[in-house]
């Protein structure tokens, strides 16, 4: 299984996996390498070639490149990953690029898994090839009906043949949480299909938003990245009441996170 060690449902970077050079220069250093890492499988995934195992070995590598460049991942919870492969719908914050490309080595190794993205990352030069093999559900972020409508048909067809889904409620990365700007469309889609659904809070902003190219960020490896996945919520209860126990989830894991 091509996956970093989970120890006890936690991985935590060992404390020896920084590059000199890469600390010295983390944002040049790891561009270069993610740049070639995302060159690869964009090839391969042009050739139709591109596989569940490759994408979760480009997303580990990703992961360890940071890791060279002194960013310190935490990962608690992925006993609630591992028990079930089952499909479920995972609901997350979106607070930077990071996300997108390290859960897959989280997740995939044990649930198959997708995205739902938008329009603009399946058109994004080099990594849509990436993306459109991954058969994400795809929104425009300008008809919320139409959104909705996709997620829920799409997204039921992917469920309905065991492919779990990542949906991020926001409209846009922000390194704050704005609950007033979580949407219930994971839970929607959760209710409708009739699947579980995984809460994941995350603190990721040691990739941050660019100022001019927001997927370019600075990488500071002053600030680990954090991802905690909650237990499973059962999608037959209220709306509202789902909906509290995700955004309550992330709040506390973010409060204390900045402590």
């Amino acid at each position: 299984m091509i996956t970093v060690p989970i120890t006890q449902g936690r991985y935590s970077t060992a404390s020896d996996s920084g590059n000199s050079l890469c600390r010295m220069l983390p944002s040049a250093c790891f561009y270069i390498q993610a740049l070639t890492i995302v060159t690869r499988a964009a090839w391969m995934a042009r050739q139709g070639i591109y596989t569940d195992g490759d994408w979760t070995r480009s997303s580990l590598d990703i992961l360890r490149s940071l890791e060279r460049c002194g960013v310190e991942f935490e990962v608690d919870g992925m006993e609630h990953v591992c028990a079930d492969v089952a499909p479920c719908v995972f609901i997350g914050n979106h607070m930077s690029t990071l996300e997108t490309f390290v859960l897959p080595t989280l997740i995939a190794p044990y649930r198959q898994l997708t995205f739902v993205v938008k329009q603009s990352l399946v058109d994004y030069p080099v990594f849509k090839y990436v993306m459109r093999s991954r058969n994400p559900i795809v929104v425009q972020r300008t008809n919320p009906r139409e959104d909705l409508k996709a997620v829920l048909n799409q997204g039921g067809e992917r469920l309905a043949r065991g492919i779990s889904i990542i949906v991020f409620p926001q409209t846009t990365r922000t390194t704050t949480f704005d609950a007033g700007q979580f949407n219930s469309i994971g839970i929607k889609l959760a209710k409708k299909a009739g699947v579980p659904i995984i809460p994941v809070a995350l603190k990721t902003d040691a990739w941050s938003n660019g100022r001019w190219l927001k997927d370019f960020g600075v990488i500071d490896p002053k600030k680990k990245a954090r991802i905690s996945f909650a237990a499973p919520i059962d999608s037959s209860a209220p709306t509202a009441e789902i909906k509290e126990g995700i955004v309550g989830f992330i709040e506390e894991r973010l409060r204390g996170w900045d402590r």
